[in-house]
């Protein structure tokens, strides 16, 4: 079976599994494929491929019902065959700064590019799982995409999402997490999931190693001796230390240390790792690099470091799904009507990837050939795979029509919403340390 066979029947059993508004949707698809270039969601209605008129790229977002986990289970199959499976989780924000009448609009974090502004935004947060298929490259495939809502916190998501996606998996997987999952509460909503984590720490974190003998006298102590990463006088002989020579980075020395735990979560035993750059010619010093594994069976320590590099994927990721998939284009009026919107792109995703294997590169004039195709470079050419492939959708069939706003009908204003400002809750000061 040849790669475009075998994309053409995913596109056939995504559409099977769909019911409202699923030809509109599959043309408004083909339309973010093969239009690198919009500056309006309006716009994807001229597009070749969209055979229906403009209203309906609103009416698909309106009535129709992409089915989320119907399309993972689609999703887990093409990975469930692979030796070993690296997913990462992350979240990132959707801005919607004027959009007043939207629905649980909160206060999200997005980087600024102006020095000293503050990195916040209104809008939606949506939380990501994405496969990793490669140790190297800009790949990422998601298998959940969805909006955390004014009710949840973005690590609570990240967990109720881990659990199920590692349901679907029939071995088990590595899962990669950054410094924001570091920490008590992630590590306890995910102690029961069957995953091994790869997280990164802040240099701020202070851990605490295995608690002395029962004494006999009061309570046992939950915790022994302090470790913080900034303070290398608390640091005592690590487990097992590495020197390693890296072609890109240098020489590094690896150390780990076992059997230590986080104090707000002191069942959770892991090991730590310190990832050093001892050789480098810039003059300012290179921060090291922490990280936390929690896991059945550790792989060697010169290996497992590196696999927190494919982590980096999912930023590629976003980057590309709003830039080049037209993510956050559109200026929709409701949470639902974003979230089906949402629910596309990973979807549009996984059919760049079925595509890759056939597709010739077709760089624009001012970018050179590369034999490792990245997803835009496929997206580039996917115009010529839909002329081989064509679409499951048929041709649309006209209605007439329609009689539009009735004259003399009054309008309502629509309703505004303050923004959400979700609680945090802080240590009283004068709150009992534990031992």
């Amino acid at each position: 079976m040849s790669h475009f066979a075998k994309l053409r029947e995913f596109r056939h059993q995504a559409y099977a599994l769909m019911s409202n508004g699923r030809d509109a949707l599959f043309d408004l698809m083909d339309a973010v494929l093969v239009s690198r270039s919009v500056s309006s969601f309006a716009e994807l209605s001229v597009s070749p491929v969209f055979r229906r008129r403009w209203p309906s790229l609103y009416e698909a977002l309106q009535d129709g019902q992409p089915p989320r986990e119907e399309w993972m289970e689609l999703y887990s199959k093409e990975i469930r065959s692979q030796p070993q499976i690296v997913i990462a989780g992350d979240h990132t924000a959707w801005s919607r700064l004027q959009a007043q009448t939207l629905r649980e609009r909160t206060y999200e974090h997005q980087a600024n590019p102006m020095s000293g502004a503050k990195p916040i935004t209104l809008g939606h947060g949506y939380s990501t799982m994405a496969w990793i298929p490669e140790a190297e490259g800009s790949w990422a495939l998601p298998l959940l995409h969805e909006r955390i809502t004014s009710a949840e916190t973005p690590i609570e998501k990240a967990a109720a999402q881990l659990r199920q996606v590692c349901q679907k998996l029939n071995v088990r997987p590595l899962s990669l997490w950054d410094a924001e999952y570091g920490c008590a509460p992630f590590l306890q909503k995910t102690a029961d999931i069957a995953c091994d984590k790869l997280i990164r720490l802040r240099s701020n974190r202070v851990l605490y190693g295995p608690p002395p003998a029962y004494a006999g006298k009061g309570r046992p102590r939950k915790h022994g001796e302090v470790f913080k990463l900034n303070d290398a006088t608390t640091w005592w002989p690590p487990d097992e230390e590495q020197t390693v020579e890296e072609v890109k980075r240098g020489t590094l020395r690896l150390q780990i240390w076992h059997s230590l735990h986080l104090k707000q979560a002191p069942t959770q035993v892991l090991s730590v790792i310190r990832v050093e750059r001892t050789s480098t010619s810039s003059t300012t010093p290179l921060k090291p690099l922490w990280l936390i594994w929690i896991g059945v069976e550790q792989p060697p320590l010169k290996t497992i470091w590196k696999q927190y590099l494919r982590r980096f994927s999912i930023d590629h990721w976003y980057r590309f799904a709003k830039q080049r998939l037209h993510w956050t284009l559109p200026q929709l009026a409701t949470p639902e009507a974003s979230q089906r919107w949402s629910d596309l792109m990973p979807l549009l995703t996984w059919q760049l990837w079925l595509a890759r294997p056939e597709v010739h590169d077709s760089p624009l004039p001012w970018q050179r050939s590369s034999t490792t195709l990245s997803p835009g470079r496929v997206a580039n050419a996917f115009a010529t795979v839909l002329a081989v492939i064509g679409t499951p959708a048929p041709e649309p069939k006209p209605r007439g029509k329609s009689p539009g706003w009735t004259p003399g009908q009054p309008r309502s204003r629509r309703i505004r919403y303050p923004t959400v400002k979700k609680g945090f809750r802080k240590p009283k000061a004068g709150a009992k340390k534990s031992a």
